[in-house]
């Protein structure tokens, strides 16, 4: 096992399979010294495990709950990363995009885009500390409450 490897087994993480893309696109591409990942949703297991707009108040999914749901997007994104690159040759996470689908009133996004910036420090160290945007939309891929993408320079 190598040093990611070996800090995600540390973190009790279990890299799932790339996802598979649900259109004509792939879940990750190497372009130079990057890698790509395309949006990565919340997926555990095939499924989403809550869905719809993220806000304060009934029927809506709390900030917290998307909070984990954004730390689950990036470990799907370091799955799509380990598709295409040995996880070892990530030199620095450089740039994070989160999309937050928020009732009209919310404006947490950044603290909810922190579940995915906050993982990829945990993995990667001071190499997965990043640029990144947080915005809010009115609707996601299937009514996810969360996508997350990446952007990485290797070696």
């Amino acid at each position: 096992m190598g040093r990611v490897a070996d800090r995600l087994a540390e973190l009790g993480i279990d890299l799932p399979e790339a996802a598979t893309p649900a259109g004509s696109y792939q879940p990750a591409v190497i372009s130079g010294d990057h890698v790509y990942t395309s949006g990565q949703l919340p997926v555990v297991g095939g499924e989403l495990p809550q869905t719809g707009q993220v806000g304060e108040g009934a029927g809506l999914v709390s900030p917290a709950a998307a909070q984990e749901m954004a730390r689950t997007c990036a470990i799907n994104a370091i799955a799509a990363v380990a598709s295409v690159v040995d996880l070892d040759r990530v030199q620095q996470v450089v740039k994070v995009v989160g999309f937050v689908s928020s009732d009209p009133g919310f404006t947490g996004q950044p603290g909810v885009v922190n579940g995915a910036s906050d993982l990829l420090a945990e993995v990667f160290g001071d190499a997965g500390r990043h640029a990144r945007s947080a915005v809010g939309v009115a609707v996601l891929p299937l009514d996810a409450s969360v996508e997350v993408e990446v952007c990485v320079r290797i070696s």
